[in-house]
């Protein structure tokens, strides 16, 4: 990457979705967020607090496995809009007559006021049009020694959709996705040092092409600025029915395969650096 802003990304359409409402976390969501809470017990570090970044679209249910790792730390959800601070106000609220409400595990929602010592962020990097910018509001939210613990889609993401589109000739389905040692730069940009970054492919098959489409919608939507401008009609969303039922690859019981990379990182905060001094003793 020469700039730290991908350049397929349309800043207009990223906003656009941040503000989509999400009645559930989608599904792929979840079991990415269970696959990287499993990578916890690596961490001996054991947070007093953590803040769970957009959780109504990263992972509502994870955030459950998250706090039940760590019952005695103060929970904390952040969400970039109203609509989905609401889905996790209704998800993550204990009903008002629950003796839960007054006990350790309550979740307070907002920035928080001091520092925490865990950042927890699934599937949002990639649909940032400023994953700089996010990765260094993550570091500002940390404490020293604190860590940062996210995950997103790597370059290898729907690519057999991809080759669907180049043989017909279309526009991109979707931005391109960044690759795990570009994102570890950026994390050593923002000051986190010690980043480890690790990768996984998922193969994902779909009775038909409406399934697959429908699944995806509730993943993201495509932000590349070189997409296709304007609506298309029901003859080319059969078109495209079509082309997906007899290109894409098939498993031995005839469904359909997608393949998703999913990236996984984490960093810690060091403590700040002293200036150099012109003289040193």
């Amino acid at each position: 990457m020469t700039t730290h802003k991908p350049p397929t990304i349309d800043p207009v359409a990223a906003a656009r979705w941040a503000c989509v409402p999400a009645a559930q976390s989608p599904w792929l969501h979840e079991e990415v967020a269970r696959r990287m809470e499993d990578r916890l017990q690596w961490i001996v570090q054991k947070p007093s607090a953590w803040l769970d970044w957009t959780p109504a679209r990263g992972g509502l249910e994870a955030h459950a496995l998250v706090q039940k790792r760590y019952p005695q730390a103060k929970a904390f959800v952040h969400e970039e809009s109203p609509s989905g601070l609401a889905v996790s106000r209704d998800a993550l609220s204990p009903a008002w007559w629950s003796p839960a409400r007054w006990g350790s595990g309550t979740v307070q929602f907002g920035l928080p006021t001091e520092p925490v010592q865990m950042l927890w962020a699934n599937m949002a990097l990639h649909m940032a049009a400023d994953p700089q910018a996010l990765i260094n509001r993550w570091h500002q939210a940390l404490a020293v020694d604190g860590f940062a613990m996210f995950s997103c889609l790597g370059p290898d993401t729907l690519r057999e959709i991809r080759d669907v589109y180049a043989d017909a000739g279309w526009s991109q389905p979707h931005h391109q996705f960044t690759d795990m040692h570009d994102w570890g730069d950026m994390l050593v940009h923002a000051g986190f040092a010690e980043p480890v970054m690790d990768m996984e492919r998922l193969s994902l098959s779909y009775s038909c092409a409406q399934a697959l489409l429908q699944d995806l919608r509730l993943i993201g939507r495509n932000l590349h600025s070189q997409r296709f401008p304007t609506l298309r009609g029901r003859a080319w969303l059969a078109r495209l029915h079509q082309a997906i039922d007899t290109e894409l690859p098939r498993s031995a019981d005839g469904r359909l395969i997608l393949t998703v990379e999913v990236i996984y990182g984490h960093a810690f905060k060091p403590p700040p650096r002293s200036a150099p001094q012109s003289q040193t003793t």
